[in-house]
């Protein structure tokens, strides 16, 4: 792994929100390894390099608004010549219940954040940590109902429950700086107390 991009929003309106749970991964890959995210403008975004016994691997939190986050990664992916399949994009997911962290390559977008990385590197083929915030309710919600929930702060409980994930996320990490990713999935894929859980 070579870079790690964390979606999210940029400014305090929007820092506690559920859309920035890329955000708050990120920063905690930052914080435990000692590292200062630093706003970078040819970068369009917050950018640090930690150091892994696998190598250097790149931060970067796009201060461009989730909707053009391909902007902030196509600009780094380019000029440090990084491979789509060495990036990871850590993300909001509505599709997984708060507690859920789930490691996937490739796909379909699951989100305005990842469609533009895919229409900015020309792919689909880079990896994706999806952090469960839930989704609105149980019935399928209008547009601007998703909005709105995305864009406000989670619950105690749901809170509790994303930090959780972000823990077990973190505990993977050096699996993932590694590039087993294989051992990264099974980690996280699989509950406590229970037999391995499926790869996909």
């Amino acid at each position: 792994m070579k870079l790690v991009v964390g979606l999210g929003n940029p400014g305090k309106k929007y820092a506690a929100t559920r859309h920035n749970a890329g955000f708050w991964w990120v920063d905690g890959l930052a914080r435990v390894a000692g590292a200062t995210l630093r706003h970078e403008a040819r970068f369009h975004g917050e950018v640090a390099r930690i150091g892994t016994p696998a190598g250097d691997v790149w931060l970067l939190k796009p201060a461009t608004y989730m909707n053009e986050s391909g902007r902030a990664v196509g600009a780094l992916a380019d000029f440090y010549k990084i491979a789509a399949a060495d990036i990871l994009i850590a993300h909001d997911e509505l599709d997984l219940s708060p507690g859920s962290v789930k490691l996937k390559f490739g796909g379909s977008a699951s989100g305005n954040g990842v469609r533009s990385i895919i229409s900015r590197l020309g792919t689909p083929d880079f990896w994706r940590l999806r952090i469960g915030i839930g989704h609105p309710r149980e019935l399928a919600a209008n547009e601007q109902e998703v909005v709105d929930y995305v864009l406000h702060a989670p619950r105690a409980e749901e809170q509790r429950a994303i930090e959780e994930s972000i823990t077990r996320a973190n505990d993977a990490w050096p699996l993932m700086a590694a590039g087993d990713m294989q051992a990264a999935m099974l980690r996280l894929h699989t509950k406590p107390g229970s037999g391995p859980a499926p790869k996909s």
